[in-house]
Parts: structure tokens; sequence; C-alpha cells
């Protein structure tokens, strides 16, 4: 009895580990979720008022937010090419690794162009415009190589498999049009059996039977039934039809009978 009511405490205990670590994971995943939302908000939210200020400021400030806009972009655009392309060719995982050590330096310069933003001293900041340039267009150069070698990766890939398909389609379609694999053979018709001669004087059932003579005290051979001088049977003449008798169609009524009382 007290084995059965370990197993039983031992089992509860499980059971209520087990749901606590699928809660926290629950927990978890629903944060990681909550936060990756939040922060997509808050970059779009950036974007937007970074494309505002560059189109409706001038001066610094609008050349500021014109480099932060470019940056923001292509690190966007070169992160997702990168991890699309991934889920299908393993080999880009040494480009993320790459990437992402090019993202420290991108975010490094963006809170920079940020503080710059809010700098007073626009004439400071006008000084460092040439250097922060080069910066800017040096990062997103190196962003872009990555970004069209994997397209191109990924391109060069789709080529080559529509190659393949096509050949092995071609190949394909020239089986389904030679007709000789797919005539059917017929067998050769058998020979008909040879039907065996018969002797001379004897009656077989493809020959007529023999009439008796009249020597031998058969009866008497009518005249039509056989031509003068010769032995062959003459067809029996066809008596003329009846006046009396009309033809009848599928479309006339039949007469009704008359009733005698």
């Amino acid at each position: 009895m007290e084995a059965v009511i370990l197993i039983l405490a031992l089992l509860f205990a499980a059971f209520v580990a087990l749901g606590v670590y699928a809660g926290v994971k629950a927990v978890g995943a629903a944060k990681r979720g909550v936060d990756r939302t939040i922060s997509q908000a808050r970059r779009t939210v950036e974007d937007t008022t970074l494309r505002a200020k560059s189109f409706g400021q001038v001066g610094v400030a609008g050349e500021l937010a014109q480099l932060r806009l470019r940056l923001r972009t292509s690190m966007k655009a070169t992160q997702d090419a990168l991890h699309a392309g991934a889920a299908e060719d393993a080999s880009l995982r040494e480009s993320i690794g790459l990437f992402e050590r090019l993202s420290v330096h991108g975010r490094e310069l963006d809170e920079e162009l940020r503080r710059l933003e809010r700098e007073p001293d626009r004439d400071r900041t006008t000084e460092r415009l040439p250097q922060l340039r080069e910066r800017v267009e040096r990062i997103t150069h190196s962003a872009e190589s990555l970004r069209w070698a994997a397209r191109d990766r990924a391109r060069t890939f789709a080529e080559d498999d529509l190659e393949s398909l096509t050949t092995q389609i071609d190949v394909e379609a020239g089986a389904l049009r030679d007709w000789s694999r797919s005539r059917p053979v017929w067998p050769e018709p058998a020979a008909e059996p040879t039907r065996p001669t018969a002797a001379p004087g004897s009656w077989t059932p493809s020959s007529p039977a023999p009439r008796p003579s009249a020597a031998a005290g058969g009866p008497e051979r009518a005249p039509d039934d056989a031509a003068p001088g010769t032995g062959d049977p003459q067809p029996r003449a066809i008596p003329p039809r009846d006046p009396r008798r009309s033809m009848t169609y599928s479309w006339d009524k039949t007469a009704r009978p008359e009733t005698t009382n």
C-alpha cells in the first residue's frame, strides 16, 4: 500500500513539474512575442519619423535623418534576405554570422547619429558629417554585398533546378511520343483447321443428300427439279402475291371486330 501511495505521489509531482515547465515556456514565448511586436512597432514609427524628417527638414538635421534612414533600410533588407535564404541554404549561416558582426557597427553608428540629431552645436556636427557619410557608405556597401550575393546564389540554384527539370520533362515528352513502345502487339490469327476430304461415293453433311432414282422404286422426279441433261436442282418459282392481301403499316389503326348480338 505504501508503494502505491509513493508511486502516485511521484506521478503527481512529475505532472506538476511538467505543468510548471510548460507554463514557463509559454510565458517566455508570449513575452518574446510581445517584445518582438513592440520592437517592430517602435522601428516602424521611428522609420516613418526619419522619412518625414528627411523630406521636411533641410540642413544638418535633414542630412542626419537621411543617413539614419539609409543605414536602417539597408541593414533590415539584408537581415531579411539572409534569414529567408538560410531556411533553404545552410551555407548562408556563416554569412549570417558576418552580418551579426556588421550589425554591431551599424547599431553603434545609428546611436551616434541619433545623438547628433539632438546636438545643439551644429557647427561641430557639420564638421563630422563627411566622416559619418563614409562610415554609413562602408556599412551599407558591406550589407548590400551580402544581400546581393545571397540573392544571386538563390537565383543560380533556381535556374539550375529549372534547367534540370526542363531536361527531365523533355526526356519524358520524348518517351510519351515514342509510339513504338506503346503500340500493342497482337497475336497472329490461328490457321483454320483443314477439313478431311471425303472419299468418292460417300456422303458428308456439306454435300446434298443423294435422291433415290426412279429405277430403284423411288418417287419420280418432278420436271422443275432438275434441268434437262444436268443433275443440278433448279430453284422453285415464287408464287405471285395475293392481291386480296393488303400491306399494313405501323401507323394504320387496327379495325375493330364487329360485335354480333
